[in-house]
């Protein structure tokens, strides 16, 4: 049973986390007027640990103590306060113990909402009191209707103080405020002190301005936040591309994804959630995820590949831009055949047209067919290029494919027939290729392609074309350096380059090669420059490292000829020169492939999205499906084997399983409709509980007051157990390990307690009786327990101090030391409560 109990508030928890992980878009104006837009939680962190987060961790006591005094004609019971006292006390003594006892040697977890934890701290230690006090002192041995209201009311209460703490509302809101973005999404750590903020940090939302002293100001960082979010999804992903050079990028991005989710900051939820199914065989969530989208990205290549390789065959150049020299006699133009049934013939036909580059005089006009036989997949179309001495610009001109046919080899004649089925075949694209025919007459004009160019930081070595134009006769050196902008040289976003490239006779470009730093910024906008100096033809006793040759002068004019003046003439015209670009803007952008990853990642973040679930098949799947319960913290997310046990707990819980998979998935009104069916389906389990509990202490002979606070607080703290263990290892904070364990005692109380009584004494007071509960066991039971909590938050509070340095973890014999102590505080809670039930001590 409460294995069944623990399976359905699994369903519980999953609803709460997709319901407080609901998200609204807010836009926020700066003062310069640029306008962001950024999504922020509908729910606030605290509001939501005390009230839904709370109840789905506390729901088998509060329902058991509610339905236990409706079960017995409104008159008080035994087991359903008793559960609720025993079970807060194994969560101070024994989870807080045991989680201190788990960290790893040498680490430390601190509280992080230090003041949340100290008003659910005093409400959780004033609910026990208080219950003592309408028991015991202000009416013994009766529950007006206004203790049972007063005490409902607290509730309330409680997270209001807890949400002002939380917030800085009333007179925090006079405290100065430091703030700094912390290592996790959605997460904004705030101290005292003076402010360390700039003071020129007002901004507005939605028509709100929002500044550094302001109760508003969390929504001031949230830039900040999420900007710390994605330096750590780049760091993760930088470390896993050293690490998994050979993986694709896909993989990569899996396995940051797991690495992300693992190290984010999670929801009591979550942990419980994770406990729960590791703890009946359905597997580490976490590790699940990773493993399925790993799948889904397989599948979806598969698929590419599938849509890719259709049935229809393309036939298209490849490339689709070509250059020649006029002295190269032919140019040969590639085509190629991709896709369909490639057995097929296939052919198409070819056509050249005029561009700037007449046919006749700059190239020969040509037209024919290419036929592709079967298994052919490349073709050749050569043409002749027409070479002259005249000094002109360069030129291209195009060719045309068309009239792409299947065709069949006749049976009865050598000739082929057209099969006209376009579906079969068709053009693809380039269909037209370009050509350019550059003038090697003269030495050439040397220019950049354009005069800016846009570079991603992560692609290392950058490459920039400079190009020869207008000629391409002699061998040319021209010098280039690179300058600084806003982008830094000497190593901080590019290396310092210069030098000077030589073309050969008859080369049209040259790259220069520059080497990007890559910071891993996820928004970035630098510029630097690349500039071409004076070319400069050289001679060949230049080349043979010889003196430079010029020409001499003597006498004047007369020692040159007419002949020798119109060289030196048709020299002067066809020396080498600058071009229209000539010097180049470089500007560094951030990577938009890794950008957008920072982004997929970040949006993969939404823990609701990992333990919710959107179809009823899904569940029955899971249901029935044994997954590993391995929760080792490696670097992958790949699932491992199930193990032994895995399957043990499967079939132990296979019924409860399938039984609950028949509630609302989590997707269905947001989460409501699993919600609303699993606290009933968990009243019904918990009515059920009490009485088996209740003949079984018969059966054993235990009172109804030790068989909860032993046995059924037990067992509906297992769970928690386990959460807790978990959040305590892979959080870096306390707050989800032990901070909602008191918030959680004190709502057990205020629900399970206020609710129940407050419904008798209104019942028994329209009836005109008075509704009496039994202090004695009840009251010796809470005092103990207060007793010990005041002890176990004062060893905690001293935990903080710097020689230990906090809560959990921590030295190791401190450690022991404290888990020593609150294991022996458990005990003699149970010893004591039973010594009183049976009389052997006193008590009230």
């Amino acid at each position: 049973m409460f294995l069944g109990v623990s399976i359905i508030a699994d369903r519980f928890m999953a609803s709460i986390e997709v319901i407080t992980s609901q998200e609204r878009q807010i836009t926020i104006k700066k003062p310069n007027g640029e306008k962001i837009t950024t999504t922020v939680r509908i729910w606030n962190e605290t509001v939501s640990n005390l009230t839904l987060m709370a109840l789905g961790s506390s729901a088998p006591e509060i329902l058991l103590s509610v339905v236990e005094v409706c079960g017995h004609n409104f008159n008080a019971g035994e087991l359903g306060p008793n559960t609720i006292v025993g079970s807060a006390a194994f969560n101070m003594f024994v989870i807080i113990g045991l989680c201190v006892s788990v960290i790893p040697e040498g680490e430390t977890r601190k509280v992080k909402h230090l003041r949340v934890f100290f008003v659910t701290a005093t409400w959780s230690v004033f609910a026990y009191t208080w219950l003592y006090l309408i028991l015991s002192v202000i009416s013994p041995g009766v529950v007006e209707i206004w203790e049972g209201l007063l005490t409902l009311f607290f509730f309330p209460l409680c997270v209001g103080l807890a949400y002002v703490a939380d917030r800085r509302l009333l007179f925090y809101k006079y405290m100065y405020k430091r703030y700094r973005a912390g290592k996790r999404k959605g997460m904004i750590i705030e101290t005292e002190g003076e402010p360390e903020l700039p003071s020129k940090v007002d901004i507005e939302m939605d028509g709100k301005m929002l500044n550094s002293h302001g109760e508003e100001t969390e929504f001031d960082l949230k830039e900040l936040d999420e900007e710390e979010s994605r330096r750590e999804v780049a760091r993760i992903l930088k470390e896993l591309k050293q690490k998994h050079p050979e993986k694709e990028t896909e993989q990569l991005i899996e396995l940051a994804n797991y690495q992300v989710l693992t190290h984010q900051q999670k929801s009591r939820a979550f942990y419980r959630c994770q406990a729960t199914r590791i703890m009946t065989g359905a597997g580490n969530i976490l590790k699940k995820h990773a493993a399925d989208q790993a799948k889904k990205a397989t599948q979806h290549d598969i698929c590419s590949e599938v849509s890719l390789n259709d049935f229809s065959s393309k036939v298209f150049f490849d490339p689709g831009t070509y250059q020649c020299l006029e002295n190269c006699g032919t140019v040969a133009l590639n085509v190629v055949r991709r896709g369909g049934d490639l057995t097929s013939t296939v052919s198409v036909d070819y056509r050249t047209e005029d561009g700037t580059a007449n046919a006749g005089s700059d190239y020969q006009f040509t037209e024919g067919t290419i036929v592709f036989k079967p298994g052919e997949t490349e073709k050749e179309i050569r043409i002749d290029i027409i070479d002259d001495d005249i000094f002109e610009e360069d030129e291209h001109f195009l060719v045309h494919l068309s009239n792409v046919k299947v065709i069949s080899e006749g049976t009865s004649s050598d000739k082929y027939e057209a099969n006209h089925v376009d579906a079969l075949a068709g053009l693809g694209l380039p269909c037209t290729a370009t050509v350019t025919i550059f003038d090697d007459d003269h030495a050439g004009i040397f220019t950049f392609e354009e005069p800016v160019v846009t570079v991603s930081e992560s692609v290392g070595v950058m490459e920039v074309k400079v190009i020869r134009t207008s000629g391409a006769r002699g061998v040319v050196v021209v010098p280039y350096k690179t300058m600084e902008g806003t982008a830094k040289g000497g190593g901080e976003d590019f290396e310092d380059t210069h030098g000077v490239l030589e073309f050969e006779n008859d080369e049209i470009f040259k790259t220069i090669q520059i080497n990007i730093i890559d910071d891993e910024e996820y928004e970035k906008n630098k510029n630097f420059f690349l500039e071409i100096c004076e070319p400069r033809l050289l001679e060949m006793s230049e080349r043979k490292g010889g003196g430079v040759a010029f020409l001499s002068y003597e006498g004047g004019e007369e020692v040159l000829t007419k002949k020798e003046e119109e060289e030196r003439r048709i020299a002067e015209m066809g020396r080498p020169m600058l071009g229209e670009h000539v010097k180049l803007e470089v500007i560094i952008e951030e990577s938009y492939e890794f950008k957008s990853t920072v982004d997929k990642l970040l949006k993969k973040t939404n823990l609701a999205l990992v333990i919710g679930t959107n179809s009823w098949r899904e569940q029955f799947v899971e249901a029935i499906t044994v997954s590993s319960g391995d929760d080792d913290d490696d670097d992958c997310g790949e699932e491992k084997l199930p193990s032994c046990f895995d399957y043990v707990m499967h079939f132990l819980t296979v019924f409860w399983k399938l039984l609950f998979a028949f509630v609302p998935p989590t997707d269905y009104w947001n989460g409501w409709a699993c919600f609303v069916v699993s606290i009933s389906v968990i009243g019904l389990l918990t009515a059920v509980i009490g009485d088996l509990a209740s003949h079984f202490g018969c059966t054993v002979g235990l009172k109804d007051s030790v068989t909860a606070v032993v046995f059924v607080a037990l067992g509906t703290s297992v769970p928690d157990t386990f959460a807790s263990k978990v959040a305590a290892i892979q959080d870096q904070y306390a707050d989800a390990s032990i901070g909602n364990v008191t918030g959680s005692n004190a709502v057990n109380v205020f629900l399970g307690i206020g609710v129940a009584w407050s419904i008798a004494a209104i019942f028994h007071r329209s009836k005109g009786r008075e509704f009496k509960v039994d202090p004695g066991t009840l009251a010796f039971s809470v005092t103990l327990f207060t007793i010990f909590a005041f002890i176990c938050i004062a060893v905690l509070i001293y935990r903080r101090r710097p020689e230990i340095g906090g809560e959990l973890g921590g030295p190791r014999v401190p450690k022991i030391l404290t888990t020593c102590l609150f294991f022996s505080l458990w005990l003699m809670y149970i010893v004591f409560s039973s010594l009183e039930a049976y009389c052997h001590i006193k008590g009230f």
